[in-house]
């Protein structure tokens, strides 16, 4: 294990890090104090437990991934058991409809399981999956009965993630390899929403396109619309898309061409309805 190029890469992250530890010379002499000591299996434990120490009590780099992380794994749990849920009980045709979601649900599975292992390896402890009520209380009553509002719920759940997952990047943009897998998580979930608003629009059940036009809610209804405020931005950098440079671009085209973040508070709001406790 070589501490140099460890503390090396952390610091890249954030600068302040040897400050943390009362100074380079100080954190390398304790970590080799500690290494010294113990088994080989035991050191990913004390070195996270070094690394909790260094930020307990302050707002940086290490505590806002974690929080972003359970931030997201809570979205995941819900998406993962939705999926299950609806594998045992909903009326999804067979053939290649139930495989997509097969799939989609193992992609769900896979990443509850890495959410909760970075969050142990960050020293921090990933937070409890919620009961959900995949009903939001009554709105979607046949959402396990009825194969149109399974895949209604379904879309609003992958183009919530889709955003909430963008909006809260900018968080880990020093995050090295976090911010790489939140990334690589959030085209994932990019394809499972053009997937299942394909799998709508095969089936008749509104005018789902691949892509978000306005805030347009491709027939879901006023119930999921705030999944969608916000998705009819033109504006991007403070450039105006509509019509740029003389071409003929709608208002429709400019917001489809891009997708919008949500904020916590947003995300929160939308996903409160589908959760009991």
């Amino acid at each position: 294990m070589n501490l140099n190029n460890i503390f090396h890469e952390i610091n890249k992250v954030d600068p302040e890090v040897y400050e943390r530890f009362d100074g380079r010379r100080a954190a390398m002499k304790n970590f080799a104090r500690f290494s010294g000591k113990i088994a080989l299996s035991a050191v990913p434990i004390v070195f996270g437990s070094m690394f909790k120490k260094a930020y307990a009590g302050t707002t940086g780099t290490l505590e806002t991934a974690v929080e972003i992380l359970n931030y997201a794994l809570t979205l995941e749990y819900l998406e993962s058991e939705f999926y299950t849920m609806a594998l045992a009980q909903a009326p999804i045709p067979a053939g290649a409809a139930r495989g997509a979601i097969e799939t989609i649900s193992k992609h769900e599975t896979a990443h509850v399981a890495f959410l909760t292992t970075a969050i142990k390896a960050a020293s921090g402890t990933p937070v409890a999956k919620p009961t959900f009520d995949f009903t939001a209380g009554g709105a979607f009553g046949n959402v396990f009965t009825n194969y149109a509002t399974f895949l209604a719920v379904a879309q609003t759940f992958e183009d919530t993630g889709v955003r909430a997952y963008k909006g809260r990047a900018a968080e880990l943009v020093k995050g090295g390899d976090l911010l790489t897998a939140a990334l690589n998580i959030h085209s994932v979930e990019a394809r499972h929403a053009a997937h299942i608003r394909s799998m709508r629009k095969a089936n008749g059940f509104g005018d789902a396109k691949p892509w978000i036009t306005g805030k347009d809610t491709s027939g879901i209804g006023a119930a999921v619309q705030k999944s969608y405020d916000g998705e009819e931005n033109t504006i991007q950098a403070t450039i105006q898309i509509t019509n740029i440079n003389n071409q003929s671009i709608s208002a429709s085209a400019a917001s489809e061409a891009f997708d919008e973040g949500l904020t916590k508070d947003q995300v929160l709001a939308i996903v409160k309805p589908f959760i009991k406790a």
